[in-house]
């Protein structure tokens, strides 16, 4: 396959990701938690460095492609274990303990709490949720934009 080939799949993957987050957001009822909007930053920069990366040469873009996909398939590694009890995620959107609050401080925490949690899985495939499937596809992707650095 051919340097620009590689590039509109890594880059095309990436749009298809963001397309199918959406549609889960939109189409299935799933709004996203804070760790699913980081996982798709990474994925919008990829598409942006893929358009450019089309018309301009050299082997900067094609990595930054790369980091961009390693970047994204890591927000799902780490979200993947928020889900699963692995570690602690961001106590914005985790739960958290509530012993030694007062009433007032148990009110405020679930007041100011957020409508969607990282913690929960809200849709699995296969045993997998799907900050794990990005992490599966990202990786894939990571794979295409190093091909693509490769034959710059």
């Amino acid at each position: 396959m051919t340097r620009n080939t590689l590039i509109l799949l890594a880059a095309g993957g990436s749009a298809a990701l963001l397309l199918a987050a959406l549609g889960f957001q939109y189409l299935g009822g799933l709004p996203p938690c804070k760790l699913c909007y980081w996982q798709r930053y990474p994925h919008v920069a990829a598409v942006v460095i893929g358009l450019v990366a089309l018309f301009v040469s050299g082997r900067a873009l094609p990595a930054l492609g790369a980091l961009a996909a390693l970047a994204t398939a890591g927000v799902g590694l780490y979200h993947t274990g928020v889900e699963n009890g692995w570690w602690e995620g961001p106590t914005t959107c985790t739960s958290q303990s509530i012993g030694g609050l007062s009433t007032d401080e148990l009110l405020d925490q679930i007041m100011g709490a957020p409508l969607v949690r990282c913690d929960e899985i809200a849709w699995q495939f296969l045993g997998l949720s799907m900050a794990s499937w990005n992490m599966i596809a990202s990786l894939a992707l990571a794979g295409l934009w190093i091909a693509a650095l490769k034959r710059s």
